[in-house]
Formats: structure tokens, C-alpha cells, sequence
């Protein structure tokens, strides 16, 4: 689930199972008797929401990847093409060899 804001919202007997979740909240909702299995919804994101009878099974630990922030992709993007370019000058100069002693020498 990305960027959900559940409002004023009643779960009974719900099983939530293997979610992640990115910027998602649940705000004055009501769970009643919900099991959360292998998920990462943490207290923070039940803003002034009631927990009647629910369990938390097995919550995710870490750190998990989130995109929450647009910028987010745009630097993924950045990074991958600085790399790119960093090998530009490596790529011209072996071109440049390759041209000078023939493929068969730069091969071996």
C-alpha cells in the first residue's frame, strides 16, 4: 500500500498479512479483533485510532526500503547516471587502444 490515509474507518476481523506499506496511516479507525501478520504498520501510523482485541504477529524489523518521498526516484536515477558517466572516460580511451593495436591485441 502506498500513500493510503484511511479515515474514519471500522476493520472487524480483518487479517492483514505481508503488507508494506509506504506513507499509509490509518486515522480515527477502529479495529476490532484484526490479527497483523508479517507487516510493517507501526504505532505511528495509527493516529488516534482504537485497537480493540488485535494482535501483531511477527512484525517486519529493519529498515525497510521507502519511497515515500518523490525525491526519492529522482536520485536513484541521478546516482545510476553518474556512474554512467564516470566510465565514459575509460570507455574512449579503450576505443582510442582498440583502434591503434587492433582488437586481437587488446583482447589477449
Amino acid at each position: 500500500m502506498k500513500s493510503v490515509i484511511f479515515e474514519d474507518s471500522l476493520f472487524d476481523e480483518c487479517y492483514f498479512e505481508d503488507i508494506t506499506s509506504s506513507n499509509t496511516f490509518f486515522k480515527n479507525c477502529t479495529f476490532i479483533s484484526t490479527v497483523f501478520y508479517n507487516t510493517d504498520l507501526f504505532e505511528y501510523k495509527f493516529i488516534n485510532s482504537r485497537l480493540l482485541n488485535s494482535t501483531f504477529l511477527h512484525n517486519k524489523e529493519g529498515c525497510q526500503l521507502d519511497f515515500s518521498d518523490d525525491n526519492n526516484a529522482y536520485m536513484i536515477y541521478f546516482v545510476s547516471f553518474l556512474g554512467t558517466l564516470a566510465v565514459l572516460p575509460g570507455n574512449i580511451v579503450s576505443a582510442l587502444l582498440m583502434d591503434k593495436i587492433g582488437r586481437l591485441r587488446m583482447l589477449g
